[in-house]
Formats: structure tokens, sequence, C-alpha cells
């Protein structure tokens, strides 16, 4: 449990690779193919967290407001990140 914790300090993309490597068959039951996981690795990675948390078991309900939130935080980091690098480009 504080290996995950430390990893979620890390970055969500940390807690993939290493939650990939623990528990390799969650993942391959959750995705049947090895692309749609390094997509969501590279641009949507709190999303790809969620869905591998609540999509084994089949999407109801509330999981479905999980991965609506994560996809926020998501859209919300990557809008961050291109403000920051507007205001850079203008100060400089």
């Amino acid at each position: 449990m504080c290996l995950i914790i430390l990893l979620l300090v890390l970055g969500p993309r940390a807690v993939i690779v290493a939650w990939w490597f623990l528990e390799p068959v969650q993942w391959s039951a959750t995705f049947s193919t090895f692309l749609i996981p390094v997509l969501g690795f590279l641009l949507l990675p709190w999303t790809t967290l969620m869905y591998v948390l609540v999509a084994p078991g089949g999407l109801v309900g509330l999981d479905y407001l999980w991965l609506a939130l994560a996809l926020v935080v998501d859209l919300g980091s990557h809008a961050g990140t291109s403000a920051v690098g507007r205001r850079r480009r203008a100060t400089a």
C-alpha cells in the first residue's frame, strides 16, 4: 500500500508501469490489445488507471462517474500544461 501511495505521488505513469509489472493478468483481462493501454499511458494516464480499476467487473452505476472524473483530471492537466507554455512564450 505504501508503494502505491509513493507511486501516486510520482505520477500516474509510474503507477501504470509498476501495476503493469505487478499484476499483468488484470491488465490483460481489462484490455484485449497492447495498443490501448500504451495510448492511455501517453495521453490519458488517470483515465487508464481508473478504467483498470473499474472495468474488469463490468461498468455499472458509479463506475461511469469515476471514469468521468479521471477524464476531467487528465483534460485539466493537459489544459494546465498548455496554459503554462503560452505564458512562457509570452514572457520570453
